[in-house]
C-alpha cells in the first residue's frame, strides 16, 4: 500500500510533462562554414589534424554520403532549420550585407515557418545562438533563441577585429573569431546546465574565401603547416567555367591557410567535448557535426562553391557534407551508414528521434524524410535519391548517376558517378543513356512539382528572398 501511495505523491509533485523535458538529451549542432568531408581524418584525409571530429566520429555514427540542397550559406542554413527546399522556404541565395540582416528594414528570412529552435523551445529546451546566423534579424535574438552572439553579415573577411552583434549591439572583437564562438559557446553551457539546453555552435571557419586567404594564419596551427606540402589539395589546370577564386588553386599560402582553419575548428571542437565531460553532461548530450556546405580545394580544377562558376554547378565538391551524430548509450559508436541523405533530412531525423515526431511541420510537406532509426542501429528502406537547387540549377542524384538541368542555359550534364566521381565526362544526349537520362529528368520534375510554393518557385516566375545571380529565362 506504501508503494502505491509513494508513486502516487511523485506523480502528483512532478507533472508527466516535466517529466519528459528533463528527460530528454541536451543538444550541441556544430555547424561550419564552406567546409567538405575530405579535409577530415575520419573521412580519409591523412595530413590535416582533426583529432577531435575524429573522436566524435569514433564515439558516434559517421554518414559517409551526406549531401547540402544547396550551394551557399543562407539557404542551406534555412534548409537545416526549416525542413524546407530552397522553393519552399524563398532563400535562393546567400543574404547581402545590410537589407534583411541588419538596418531598418531588417527581418527574419524563415520566421513564417515552424523552426527547429521554435519546436526545441516549446518543448522546454533553451536555445543558445553562438556564430554565424546569415538568415536576417541579426540585431536580436531570432526563433526561440534567447542566448544570442552572432555576425552582422554572412561573408568573412578576418578571423581578427571582426565586427561581431552581442548585446544587441555591434563592436569590433579582437579574439581570433573562431574560438570567441567556442568562448561563448562554453559560456552558454556552463550556464544553462541544469535543464535542457539547444546549443546552435555556427562556427564561421574554416571558410576558404575571400583576400584573407592569401594572408598566413595567425591560430596556434600555422607554424604547423607552413612547410606543409599538403596534396590532399588537388593540383590541377584551372576549369576554364571557374569565375573566380582562380589565385587559390594550387597557391600553397591559400591551401595551407585553409588547413590551418580547418584544424582552428577542431580546437573549437575539443573544447566543447571537454566541457560537456566537466560538468558530466557528455552523457546525456546529443552533439551533432556538419556543414551548411562543402569547398572545392583544387578538385576537378575549381576552388570554392556552386556560385564561383559560370554556369552555376552542382558537383559535388559543393554539395558533399561531413555527418556526425554522437549519443552514448543511444547512438552506436564507430558505426558509419552508407545512406545517400541531405541536409533537408535533419529536420525530421532529430524531431523523431527526440521523440517529438507529433511536432514536424506539415506544411509545406517536408521533402526529407527521417533516419533516425539507423542513429538506433536499426536498419531501414531508403530511397536512393538527393535533390538540389540553386537558383537557375536543379540536379538530382543517385548512388550511381547524377543529372543536372540549367533551366534555360542550354548546358544540362549527366554523369556516371561510379566511373566519373570527378564529374568530368558529360554523357547528356548520349543515345546509349538516353532511357536514364528520361528516368532521372522525370524524377527531377516530379519532386519540385510536388514540393515547391508557387510564389518562391523561381521555375514557375516565383520570388526569392535574395538577391540572385541573374534572371532565369523561361524554356
Amino acid at each position: 500500500m506504501s508503494r502505491w501511495i509513494t508513486l502516487f505523491a511523485f506523480l502528483w509533485i512532478v507533472p508527466v510533462g516535466e517529466t519528459a523535458e528533463k528527460s530528454r538529451p541536451n543538444i550541441v549542432l556544430i555547424m561550419t562554414d564552406n567546409h567538405s568531408p575530405w579535409t577530415l581524418g575520419c573521412y580519409g584525409n591523412k595530413e590535416i589534424r582533426t583529432p577531435n571530429i575524429d573522436r566524435l566520429a569514433k564515439e558516434g555514427t559517421l554518414f559517409t554520403r551526406c549531401y547540402s540542397s544547396n550551394a551557399v550559406c543562407s539557404p542551406t542554413r534555412a534548409t537545416y532549420l526549416t525542413g524546407l527546399m530552397p522553393s519552399q522556404h524563398g532563400v535562393h541565395c546567400f543574404l547581402r550585407g545590410g537589407r534583411a540582416q541588419t538596418g531598418p528594414k531588417a527581418y527574419c528570412t524563415i520566421k513564417e515557418f515552424r523552426t527547429l529552435p521554435k519546436i526545441l523551445k516549446e518543448a522546454g529546451y533553451t536555445c543558445g545562438l553562438s556564430g554565424k546566423w546569415h538568415l536576417g534579424g541579426n540585431m536580436k535574438p531570432q526563433e526561440g533563441f534567447s542566448f544570442w552572439v552572432t555576425m552582422p553579415h554572412g561573408g568573412t573577411l578576418t578571423f581578427y577585429d571582426a565586427p561581431i552583434i552581442e548585446d544587441g549591439k555591434i563592436r569590433k572583437e579582437p579574439k581570433y573569431l573562431t574560438d570567441f564562438w567556442t568562448d561563448n559557446g562554453v559560456k552558454f553551457i556552463e550556464k544553462h546546465r541544469r535543464k535542457p539546453f539547444f546549443l546552435f555552435l555556427t562556427y564561421n571557419g574554416p571558410y576558404g574565401l575571400g583576400r584573407s586567404l592569401l594572408k598566413p594564419s595567425r591560430n596556434r596551427h600555422a607554424k604547423y603547416y607552413a612547410d606543409k606540402k599538403l596534396t590532399s589539395f588537388p593540383r590541377e589546370k584551372v576549369h576554364p567555367w571557374l569565375y573566380n577564386n582562380r589565385a587559390y588553386i594550387n597557391n600553397p599560402k591559400a591551401i595551407r591557410r585553409y588547413a590551418a582553419e580547418v584544424s582552428g575548428v577542431d580546437d573549437g571542437v575539443g573544447r566543447i567535448l571537454a566541457t560537456l565531460k566537466k560538468h558530466n553532461l557528455d552523457k546525456n548530450t546529443l552533439v551533432i557535426f556538419t556543414a551548411d556546405q562543402g569547398l572545392a580545394g583544387g578538385h576537378s580544377g575549381y576552388w570554392g562553391m556552386g556560385d564561383h562558376t559560370r554556369p552555376l554547378t552542382a558537383y559535388d565538391w559543393t554539395m558533399h557534407i561531413p555527418l556526425i551524430w554522437k549519443q552514448p548509450g543511444v547512438i552506436p559508436a564507430g558505426k558509419k551508414s552508407k545512406i545517400l541523405c541531405s541536409n533537408y533530412d535533419f529536420l525530421p531525423t532529430i524531431l523523431s528521434h527526440l521523440g517529438l515526431e507529433k511536432q514536424i511541420p506539415k506544411k509545406p510537406t517536408l521533402p526529407g524524410r527521417s533516419y533516425a532509426s539507423i542513429l538506433r542501429g536499426k536498419s531501414m528502406d531508403w530511397d536512393d535519391a538527393v535533390f538540389y537547387e540553386f537558383e537557375s540549377v536543379r540536379a538530382i542524384r543517385t548512388s550511381k548517376w547524377k543529372l543536372i538541368d540549367r533551366y534555360g542555359k542550354g548546358v544540362d550534364e549527366l554523369f556516371d558517378l561510379n566511373k566519373d566521381p570527378g564529374e568530368r565526362k558529360n554523357l547528356i544526349g548520349e543515345k546509349k543513356h538516353q532511357e536514364v537520362e528520361v528516368h532521372l529528368q522525370k524524377r527531377l520534375t516530379d519532386f519540385f512539382a510536388r514540393h515547391s510554393v508557387p510564389r518562391y518557385n523561381l521555375w514557375k516566375g516565383g520570388k526569392s528572398k535574395a538577391v540572385i545571380h541573374g534572371t532565369l529565362r523561361k524554356k
